[in-house]
């Protein structure tokens, strides 16, 4: 049970911690006025609600001691991997200059 509980600790603190910075991110855009980030702004969205998601479910399977816990907490897990991939696909198209 104690196995269970940190690894849904851990997705909370750093889902909730990289939706902070989606946020930060998304700000900055929208302070600098540049209009050409549209598919960025989308992407970034996109993170952000996964993360948000992420940290719901894993904080509900931290809180719930039934069998379905083990399923908030796996679908927390795959939620989180797939708002890293799409915060990896914004850092590799702002990087490489393909959207400036």
């Amino acid at each position: 049970m104690g196995k269970k509980k940190d690894k849904a600790s851990h997705i909370l603190n750093t889902s909730a911690t990289l939706l902070g910075i989606c946020f930060i991110v998304l700000t900055s855009i929208h302070l600098n006025d540049i209009k050409e980030t549209t598919i960025v702004d989308q992407l970034i969205a996109v993170s952000i609600v996964m993360f948000m998601i992420s940290s719901i479910l894993s904080f509900l399977s931290m809180r719930n001691t039934k069998k379905s816990s083990e399923k908030m907490e796996k679908t927390a897990d795959i939620i989180f991997l797939t708002g890293l991939f799409s915060l990896l696909i914004i850092t590799m198209l702002i990087t490489l200059n393909i959207i400036k």
